[in-house]
């Protein structure tokens, strides 16, 4: 057994052929990735992605189009943001994630991100009173 040990860098053409990557697989790319970004608190999609959502499991890429051509790809991307965090910094965050995983694990070249802000998003207030629970004893600790 003779194992070939060069690595390909091209996958758009191979000696036995050429591999394609389905939309889908970068969507999900894409959406794993910004979704990992902090201050991101989910992705946001349109009203009918909402209402399909329900009945399927494509959470990964709700909010989340891409163009897939044989060497480049194109990502729009909808996103919501939790409340105190830079805006700016934020989606500038989402933009290089997106573009690395996707580099990374396609070899596709990212030619642009778009970041669109849906919302921004509040901590649910049964877990901010819980945090305040959890630091009143200490504060009152450091009074005493």
């Amino acid at each position: 057994m003779d194992f070939d040990t060069e690595v390909v860098t091209d996958i758009s053409v191979m000696e036995n052929g050429k591999v394609v990557f389905a939309p889908d697989v970068v969507a999900t790319i894409a959406g794993v990735a910004a979704s990992e970004v902090d201050g991101v608190s989910g992705l946001a999609g349109t009203v009918i992605e909402g209402i399909s959502g329900i009945f399927s499991k494509k959470n990964l890429t709700k909010g989340v189009h891409v163009e897939v051509g044989q060497e480049e790809a194109a990502v729009d991307i909808s996103i919501n943001v939790r409340y105190g965090y830079r805006i700016q910094e934020v989606c500038n965050n989402v933009q290089r994630e997106i573009k690395s995983a996707i580099e990374t694990m396609t070899s596709l070249r990212v030619v642009e991100v778009n970041v669109v802000v849906q919302n921004v998003t509040f901590d649910e207030p049964e877990k901010a009173d819980k945090k305040k629970d959890r630091e009143k004893p200490e504060i009152e600790a450091r009074v005493r």
